[in-house]
């Protein structure tokens, strides 16, 4: 079955349940997980107010939170920061560079009218993604 989850991670509520249910089923399969954040470059967030992102909480963190719930399930873990201003396709790279078979990851981190016109990174993860996707709702 599957022997290598990508887990992206927004720092979202969601997200964080997304991840739990990923070390979950990772540990049921015994199985590695790679956590990724996604940030803009610098470029970008000098240059335009980014929708959606938790100034207060660096990607870091949130990596940090991910590799502490899978020691805790004993699973082995490895996390990356990537900078790009195109989400969907950073995590389709890094599941591709990774090697991983499944993509396990929150239906969407942004509500309301930034949902609306940024469009939702998981379905675009869906469209493009010749790696199996598991939406978590």
């Amino acid at each position: 079955m599957y022997k290598h989850i990508l887990l992206p991670t927004d720092g979202s509520k969601l997200s964080e349940k997304a991840i739990k249910h990923g070390i979950a089923l990772a540990k049921a399969l015994n199985a590695k997980i790679t956590a990724v954040t996604v940030s803009p470059p610098l470029s970008t967030i000098a240059s335009e107010s980014v929708i959606g992102t938790d100034p207060s909480k660096p990607p870091a963190q949130y990596l940090r939170m991910v590799r502490k719930a899978a020691a805790a399930s004993k699973v082995v873990c490895d996390v990356m920061h990537v900078e790009n201003d195109q989400p969907h396709q950073a995590i389709i790279a890094a599941a591709m560079k990774q090697r991983c078979d499944l993509i396990v990851m929150a239906s969407h981190g942004r509500r309301g009218i930034s949902a609306l016109v940024l469009g939702s990174v998981t379905a675009k993860v869906l469209t493009h993604s010749t790696i199996p996707v598991l939406v978590y709702r």
